[in-house]
C-alpha cells in the first residue's frame, strides 16, 4: 500500500453532517485524524528545531570566542563542530522533509476528495425541493469551496500554526536557558500579539463568509444564464443578464474591498509589532552580557530567535488571515449544504418486491406545505397490467401524483402502496428501480449517447443497447452523430442537457433508456409530445410493445394518445372528478368530453379547465 493511501478518502460515512462549525469540521475530517496528528507531530518537531538551530549557532559562537583562532580545530572542538554539521546537514533537513511528505503528499491530496465525497453524497440525498430552491452552479460552487477551504485549513494548521506554536515553545525554553529575565519582554510581546490576533481574526472570518456568499452568488447567476443561453438570445436579453451579473459582481467587489481593508490593517499592525521584537530581545541580552549574565553566543542565539520569529510573524499573520478566511468559507458552505431538506428512508426500510405491479392510492393528500395546490384525497387503484391514463388541465395535480408515487415527496395524508407494500416503508432506490419513466422534459447528461441510454440499465450488453435504441427509433440518427471532439455515433457526447439534439431526438433517447430499464411499472409523462406525427406513429408501435405486461400510468395533454388506455382518470384542482374508458367519458359529456372537443391540434386548451 502506498503511504498516500494512509487516508482513505472515499470511505462511506452514514452520519449526517452537523450544523455547528466545530462538529462539522470533525465530521468532515473523520477517517483522517490519525494521520493528521502524525503530520502535526512532524511539523511540531520541525518547529521546535528552529530554536535548536539558534542554540547550536550560539554554542558554536561561544566555542569560537573561547578557544580563539589557533585552537579552534583541536580534537576537543571537532566533536562539537561535526555534531553541528550533522545537525544542519542531516537531522534538520530530514525532519523538515518528513514534515513536508506528511503534509504535502499524504494529507493535502486526500482532504479535498475526502470532504467533497461526503458533501456530494449528502447533497445527492436532498429532496428535489432543495435543488429547485437554489442555483445548480451555486450548490456545486459551495461543495468545491467548502472542500478546498477545509484542505487549506488543515494544511495551514499543520504546516504553519502547529509549526509556529512549537517554535514559540522552543524559543521560550531557549530564552529561559539564557536568563529568566529575557523571557519577560518576549512574553509581553506575545500577549500583545495574541490580543491583536484575537480581535482581528473573528472579524476576518465574518467578512470572509460574506465574500464567499457573494462569490457563490456570482457563480450561480452566471451558470444560470449560461444554462439558459438560448432563451436569453431568443428574448434578446443579453444586456439584462449582463446587468444582473454585474449587480452580483458589484456586491462581490464591495465584500472583497471590506475584506481587503481589514486584512491590510491587520498585516500592517502585525508587521510593525514584529519589528519591535528583535530590539527587545537583543537589547535585553546585550544588557545582560554587559552585566556578565550572558555570553556572546547567547546574544547570537537570542538575535537569531528574534529575527526568525519576527519574520515568522508576517508569515503566520498572513496564514492566520487565510485560515480564518477559509473557516468563514467553510461556515458559509456548511449553512447551504447541511440543510435537512430530505426524503429519508425509514430505519427499517426494506427493498420493494414487485410481483404484479398493482398500485393503490388510498386517500392521499399533499399540498407542498401550503393550504392550496397539490392533490387532495386521491383514491384509486391501477390493477396489475392496467394502462391508466391521467388527464387534467395545468395545475390539476398530475405531476404531483407521479412525484408522490416516486417518493420525490412524502404524502401528508393517506397511503400509496405497490403490491400491498407501503412505498414509505421501502427503500427509495428499490422503488425507483421498479418504475421506468419518460418525461416531457427529457433529462440528458453531457455524456455519450451510449452512457445516456445505459443509464436505464448500466450492465446491459451492446446488443441490448442497440435493440432498445432501435425500438425507440433512435438508432439511425445516433449513428449520424458527431461531437466537437470528433467522437461519432454512440460515443458522441450530447452536450449539456442534450442541447445538441432536437426535442424529438432527446425524447427518443429517453424512451430508449426506459425501454432498456424494462421496469414492471411504466410512467409516461407526455412521452411523445415533442415528436412529429409521423415519428410518433412509428414510436407508438414500440410503446405498445413496451407496455405489454406492465402497469402503465400515462399523463397526456394530447388526448389521442390516451384513447387506447384501459381506463382514464380526470383530475381537476387536485381531485379525481371522472374515471372510465375513453368512450364512456365521452358519453358522460362532462369535463373530459369538453377537453376532447376543445382540443386544437390535439392539446388541451388552457380554458378547458373552466
Amino acid at each position: 500500500m502506498r503511504i498516500a493511501d494512509l487516508i482513505q478518502p472515499f470511505k462511506d460515512i452514514e452520519t449526517p453532517p452537523p450544523q455547528t462549525l466545530g462538529a462539522f469540521i470533525r465530521w468532515s475530517l473523520s477517517g483522517a485524524w490519525p494521520m493528521l496528528f502524525i503530520a502535526a507531530a512532524f511539523s511540531a518537531t520541525a518547529g521546535a528545531m528552529e530554536a535548536g538551530t539558534a542554540w547550536v549557532l550560539g554554542r558554536v559562537i561561544d566555542l569560537t570566542t573561547a578557544s580563539g583562532p589557533e585552537a579552534f580545530l583541536t580534537g576537543g572542538n571537532l566533536t562539537i563542530i561535526l555534531g553541528a554539521m550533522a545537525f544542519f546537514m542531516l537531522l534538520r533537513p530530514a525532519l523538515f522533509g518528513l514534515s513536508s511528505v506528511a503534509n504535502n503528499y499524504i494529507v493535502m491530496p486526500n482532504i479535498t476528495p475526502l470532504v467533497l465525497a461526503k458533501l456530494n453524497r449528502w447533497t445527492l440525498g436532498q429532496s428535489v425541493t432543495y435543488f429547485d430552491d437554489d442555483f445548480a452552479g451555486r450548490i456545486a460552487q459551495k461543495q468545491m469551496q467548502t472542500s478546498n477551504a477545509m484542505t487549506q485549513v488543515v494544511s495551514e494548521t499543520i504546516s504553519a500554526i502547529v509549526f509556529a506554536l512549537a517554535s514559540l515553545a522552543g524559543s521560550l525554553l531557549l530564552l529561559g536557558s539564557i536568563h529568566p529575565f529575557v523571557v519577560v519582554p518576549f512574553v509581553a510581546w506575545l500577549v500583545v500579539y495574541f490580543l491583536l490576533v484575537r480581535w482581528y481574526l473573528p472579524r476576518i472570518r465574518v467578512r470572509s463568509a460574506a465574500r464567499a456568499g457573494a462569490r457563490a452568488m456570482v457563480s450561480g447567476q452566471v451558470v444560470d444564464t449560461i444554462t439558459n443561453i438560448k432563451t436569453v438570445k431568443l428574448f434578446a436579453h443579453s444586456e439584462f443578464e449582463d446587468h444582473a451579473a454585474r449587480n452580483a459582481m458589484v456586491d462581490l467587489r464591495e465584500q472583497s474591498l471590506e475584506f481587503g481593508k481589514l486584512s491590510a490593517s491587520f498585516r500592517f499592525i502585525l508587521m510593525a509589532l514584529a519589528g519591535i521584537l528583535p530590539v527587545l530581545l537583543i537589547g535585553t541580552t546585550l544588557w545582560l552580557w554587559r552585566a556578565g549574565g550572558a555570553t556572546a553566543g547567547d546574544i547570537v542565539a537570542a538575535g537569531a530567535v528574534a529575527i526568525r520569529i519576527s519574520q515568522m510573524t508576517g508569515w503566520v499573520s498572513f496564514t492566520l488571515m487565510g485560515l480564518y478566511a477559509n473557516v468563514g468559507e467553510i461556515e458559509n458552505g456548511m449553512h447551504t449544504l447541511t440543510k435537512r431538506d430530505r426524503v429519508e428512508d425509514e430505519p427499517n426500510a426494506t427493498p420493494l418486491v414487485v410481483s404484479e405491479g398493482g398500485i393503490v392510492f388510498d386517500h392521499v393528500s399533499f399540498a407542498y406545505g401550503r393550504d392550496v395546490g397539490g392533490v387532495s384525497d386521491l383514491h384509486f387503484t391501477a390493477k396489475p397490467g392496467e394502462k391508466l391514463g391521467i388527464v387534467g388541465a395545468s395545475g390539476a395535480g398530475k405531476s404531483t401524483l407521479v412525484s408522490l408515487l416516486l417518493r420525490l415527496y412524502d404524502g401528508e395524508y393517506g397511503v400509496i402502496s405497490i403490491d400491498g407494500q407501503d412505498v414509505s416503508g421501502v427503500t427509495q432506490d428499490s422503488l425507483r428501480q421498479q418504475i421506468g419513466m419518460v418525461t416531457q422534459e427529457t433529462a440528458m447528461f453531457n455524456r455519450s449517447a451510449r452512457e445516456n441510454i445505459l443509464y436505464g440499465r448500466p450492465d446491459a450488453s451492446e446488443a441490448e443497447l442497440i435493440e432498445a435504441a432501435t425500438k425507440a427509433e433512435a438508432h439511425d440518427f445516433i449513428l449520424g452523430l458527431e461531437d466537437a471532439q470528433g467522437r461519432k455515433g454512440y460515443d458522441a457526447h450530447l452536450g449539456e442537457r442534450g442541447v445538441k439534439l432536437s426535442g424529438g431526438q432527446r425524447q427518443r433517447i429517453a424512451l430508449a433508456r426506459a425501454i432498456l430499464k424494462d421496469a414492471p411499472i411504466l410512467v409516461l409523462d407526455e412521452a411523445t409530445s415533442a415528436l412529429d406525427s409521423e415519428v410518433e406513429a412509428s414510436i407508438q408501435t414500440a410503446l405498445h410493445r413496451v407496455m405489454q405486461g406492465k402497469t402503465v400510468l400515462a399523463i397526456a395533454h394530447r388526448l389521442s394518445t390516451l384513447s387506447e388506455m384501459d381506463r382514464i382518470i380526470v383530475l381537476d384542482q387536485g381531485h379525481i372528478v371522472e374515471s372510465g374508458t375513453h368512450e364512456a367519458l365521452l358519453e358522460q359529456g362532462a369535463l373530459y368530453a369538453r377537453f376532447w372537443h376543445r382540443q386544437s391540434g390535439g392539446f388541451i386548451q388552457a380554458e378547458a379547465a373552466e
